[in-house]
């Protein structure tokens, strides 16, 4: 699997990440085991968590896969803080504040059992807390050894922007190199305002849910298959959000172009995403190592010129 750096840093990561959201859920310690040995296997370095996936479960289990089956240094963990970083009633502060953030960051640690994160990524801009007092925060995880670099999720291009300014006036060590953002021909928001701010200010986008929540696969175009997402009653809602007629055209468009190309509408919604100009990694999640496969398989699939354009003609607006 090949890499890339995350926007200018020096920050090095596959150009596919495997999410973990489900882990400690649906996935147990076995079926992230597999996934994870499969992910390494085929190159993969980039593993994206969050202390809100199972309220902490999937952290606790990649925990237990990192202590029994893949060394902690062949992977590039990028774990999302959610807001509020502290526990109910924390003494620590609200939201975004410094102690609170701090307070989850120990707690990360300590559910995955390592001492630092390779990327820290922080929710978007909190407006009862100070941003210098929130950045400070970056500042005191990246002297004391706890996060190696940081970035956001989800911001608007003018937070991004923001946050970059405000990080270099601060000697750089808190400005971002990744903004998390969901990312697919299903879901071009980010392409007017974001992208081009996240590619003037050297930061790369890590893109989730690449495959449009499962949809650009083309497993929804006849029904809600029994033993899909879209079928689970925790995250029907979530799949549904992005099935209508737009997305009805565009993944037709996708199977034709799977067609004409002798492979599977996952690797041509991945590539389209994967390849787009400023973007990191596309970061997709899986069922079981078997479904793992299909995606990393793509990474060989390249588009077109004419592919492309299409796809871009039929997804846009």
């Amino acid at each position: 699997m090949r890499r890339r750096r995350m926007g200018s840093s020096g920050l090095e990561v596959s150009q596919l990440g495997l999410g973990t959201l489900t882990w400690g859920a649906d996935t147990d310690v076995e079926g992230a085991t597999a996934q994870l040995t499969a992910f390494v296997d085929a190159g993969g370095t980039l593993v994206e968590t969050a202390d809100g996936y199972g309220d902490g479960a999937a952290q606790e289990v990649l925990g237990e896969v990192l202590t029994a089956t893949v060394p902690r240094d062949c992977l590039v963990i990028a774990a999302r803080a959610t807001l509020p970083a502290g526990p109910p009633g924390s003494p620590h502060g609200p939201g975004a504040a410094r102690g609170a953030l701090l307070f989850g960051l120990d707690a990360t640690l300590k559910r995955l059992g390592t001492d630092h994160l390779d990327l820290w990524q922080l929710p978007g801009f909190d407006a009862t807390v100070p941003l210098e007092e929130t950045l400070s925060a970056v500042q005191v995880a990246v002297m004391a050894g706890k996060a190696r670099y940081a970035g956001l999720v989800a911001p608007a291009g003018w937070q991004l922007a923001t946050v970059a300014e405000r990080g270099r006036a601060l000697g750089g060590i808190t400005v971002p190199v990744s903004a998390q953002v969901e990312y697919s021909l299903l879901c071009r928001d980010p392409e007017p305002e974001l992208l081009p701010a996240a590619v003037h200010h050297g930061v790369g986008l890590l893109a989730w849910a690449p495959l449009g929540r499962g949809v650009l696969t083309g497993k929804y175009a006849a029904g809600t298959p029994a033993d899909s997402r879209g079928a689970s009653p925790a995250l029907a809602p979530y799949v549904e959000a992005r099935r209508n007629e737009r997305s009805a055209r565009i993944v037709q468009a996708v199977l034709t172009a799977a067609d004409g190309l002798g492979t599977s509408p996952l690797s041509v919604a991945l590539a389209w995403v994967r390849d787009r100009p400023g973007v990191g990694a596309a970061i997709v999640g899986a069922r079981d190592a078997a479904q793992l496969a299909a995606s990393t398989a793509a990474d060989g699939v390249v588009l077109p010129a004419e592919i492309r354009a299409a796809l871009d003609d039929v997804s846009a607006g």
